[in-house]
C-alpha cells in the first residue's frame, strides 16, 4: 500500500538527517515533476523557480533524459572506472568540445561538485608542487573536507573543527554592498586586483598552487564580477605561475547563455569543475577539465585521484542526453532571450520597491540584493545571521503562493529551468512581486516603531 503524503512527511522528520538544518522539522512531500514544476501529495501545483538547488536546468521528467536511462539500464548500470564504456568516453569527448579542444583534453569523472572541487585541489597542487589555494568568501565549493574550506561562507565553519591546511580567503568583488556605482566598474575591478595581488605577496607567490573561484559567485547572491576582472584574475594567474580552477558546478551548462559560465569572459583557465547542469540532478555526477598541459603531466605521473563510481555509467547516459538536449534545441539562445525578459521585469522591481536594492542577472542565473535602506546599501540582515523577514517571504512563497525558491542572507534569488517561457514567467512573476510589496509593508512597520533597532546598529 502507498505511503500518503503524511506518513512521508514523519517518516522525514524521524528518520531523515537534515542538511544545513536541525533535524526533526516539517518537509513537503514531493510526488512528481514535470516540465518547470513539482506536484506534492495534494496535487498542488508548485513553480520551481530554483531548478531546485539550480541544478534541474532541463526541467524535471525531461523523456529524453528519463528514456537514456532507462536505455542504459537495460544494457548496463555500472563498470568499474577501468573498464571503457560507451557513455563515458562519448561524454567526456562532449564536455571537452564544448570546453574548447584546442586548449582542454582529459576529464575526471566525480559523483558531485564537492568531489569535483576536492579532486581539482589535489591535482593542482600535485601539478605544480604548491600548497595553497585561495579561494574568496561568500564561495561555496562543496561540503567535504576540502571543499569546505575552500568555501568561503559559515558553512565551512564545521569542517574547520579538524582543519585543513593551505587554504587562503580573498574578497570577491561585491560592487554593490562595497558601495560602487556602475560608472565606477572598471576603477572596482583595479581596487579589487590591486587587493589581491598584494594578499597574493603576502602569502608567496610561489606558495600559490591555484585561484579557485566560481566563474561567478552562485549561492551566496549571484555576484556578477565587474569589467575586466576575470581577466585580471587570469593575468596574475599568467604572471606567478598559478593555475586558475573555474567551479562552474552552478553556473554551467547554459545558466548563464553559454554552455560553461567562463565563456561569457575573454579567458581560458586551467582546470574546470562541473556537475548540477550535466545531468540536471536525474542522476548524480561531476567532474574535472583539465588543459592540455596537465593531462600530458599525468601520462608521465600517476594521478592521485579516484572514486569508485567515477564516470557512472548510468549517470554517463544520463549526463549525453542532456548535453545533446542543450545543443540540439539551443537552449543558450533561448536562455539569452528569455533571460533578457526577466532581467528587465526585475529592474522594473529595483525601481517599484524600497526592499530591492539591486537585481543582478545573466542569462537565468539572477538575484535581489535586499535592503532595509537604498540610500545607504544596508542590507536587510548582516551576514552570518539569518533574517526573520527574508526567511518568512520565501515561506510566503512557498506555502501561500506555491512558488520554490532560495535565498542566502540578504538575497533573493531566481534561478528557473532553462525551459522556462515567457508566458510561465508572466504567471509567476506577479506573486514575486506581491511578496517584495510584503517585505516593504513589513519594513515600515518595523521602522516606525520607536524600539526599532536595525541589526546594522547592533553590531556597531
Amino acid at each position: 500500500m502507498a505511503l500518503t503524503g503524511k506518513e512521508i512527511s514523519q517518516m522525514h522528520a524521524q528518520y531523515i538527517a537534515q542538511s544545513w538544518s536541525k533535524s526533526g522539522g516539517a518537509a513537503r512531500p514531493i510526488k512528481s515533476g514535470k516540465g518547470i514544476y513539482l506536484y506534492d501529495y495534494d496535487g498542488n501545483e508548485i513553480a520551481d523557480m530554483s531548478s531546485l538547488l539550480v541544478c534541474a536546468n532541463l526541467g524535471h521528467s525531461l523523456p529524453e533524459i528519463v528514456d537514456a536511462i532507462k536505455a542504459q539500464a537495460d544494457q548496463l548500470c555500472f563498470a568499474a572506472p577501468c573498464y571503457a564504456t560507451e557513455a563515458k568516453s562519448t561524454l567526456a569527448k562532449k564536455i571537452v568540445d564544448i570546453a574548447g579542444a584546442d586548449h582542454f583534453q582529459r576529464v575526471l569523472f566525480t559523483n558531485a561538485g564537492a568531489d569535483a572541487n576536492e579532486n581539482a585541489i589535489k591535482i593542482a597542487r600535485n601539478f605544480t608542487g604548491r600548497t595553497k589555494i585561495f579561494n574568496r568568501y561568500r564561495s561555496y565549493h562543496g561540503a567535504t573536507l576540502g571543499a569546505s574550506n575552500a568555501s568561503g561562507d559559515w558553512r565551512r565553519f564545521a569542517a574547520e573543527l579538524g582543519g585543513a591546511n593551505g587554504f587562503v580567503k580573498f574578497i570577491d568583488p561585491y560592487t554593490y554592498h562595497d558601495g560602487w556605482d556602475k560608472a565606477d566598474e572598471e576603477k572596482a575591478t583595479k581596487y579589487y586586483l590591486h587587493l589581491l595581488e598584494e594578499q597574493l605577496h603576502y602569502e608567496g607567490t610561489d606558495n600559490v598552487a591555484a585561484i579557485m573561484m566560481e566563474s561567478i559567485t552562485g549561492a551566496n547572491g549571484v555576484l556578477v564580477p565587474p569589467k575586466g576582472y576575470m581577466e585580471g584574475v587570469r593575468a596574475l594567474c599568467d604572471k606567478y605561475g598559478i593555475l586558475m580552477i573555474c567551479d562552474e558546478v552552478m553556473a554551467g551548462f547554459a545558466r548563464t547563455g553559454e554552455m560553461f559560465c567562463w565563456q561569457n569572459f575573454d579567458i581560458v583557465p586551467d582546470i574546470i569543475t562541473f556537475a548540477k547542469g550535466v545531468t540536471c540532478g536525474y542522476v548524480p555526477l561531476g567532474g574535472v577539465v583539465m588543459s592540455k598541459e596537465i593531462s600530458k603531466y599525468f601520462e608521465d605521473h600517476v594521478l592521485q585521484c579516484g572514486l569508485t563510481y567515477s564516470g557512472h555509467t548510468l549517470a554517463c547516459a544520463a549526463g549525453n542526453a542532456a548535453v545533446d538536449y542543450y545543443l540540439d534545441h539551443n537552449i543558450c539562445d533561448h536562455v539569452k532571450e528569455v533571460g533578457a525578459y526577466l532581467a528587465e521585469w526585475e529592474d522594473k522591481m529595483v525601481e517599484k520597491h524600497a526592499c530591492v536594492g539591486e537585481a543582478r542577472h545573466i542569462g537565468l542565473f539572477s538575484a535581489f540584493e535586499l535592503v532595509k535602506d537604498k540610500e545607504t546599501r544596508e542590507p536587510l540582515d548582516f551576514y552570518g545571521c539569518p533574517n526573520a523577514l527574508k526567511a518568512q517571504a520565501i515561506a510566503k512563497l512557498e506555502n501561500e503562493y506555491n512558488v520554490h525558491t532560495y535565498g542566502r542572507e540578504n538575497t533573493l534569488s531566481i534561478c528557473p529551468p532553462l525551459i522556462i517561457t515567457k508566458e510561465q514567467l508572466d504567471e509567476i512573476l506577479p506573486k514575486f512581486d506581491e511578496v517584495l510589496t510584503w517585505i516593504d509593508e513589513q519594513l515600515a512597520t518595523v521602522e516606525k516603531d520607536p524600539n526599532y533597532t536595525t541589526a546594522m546598529a547592533i553590531v556597531k
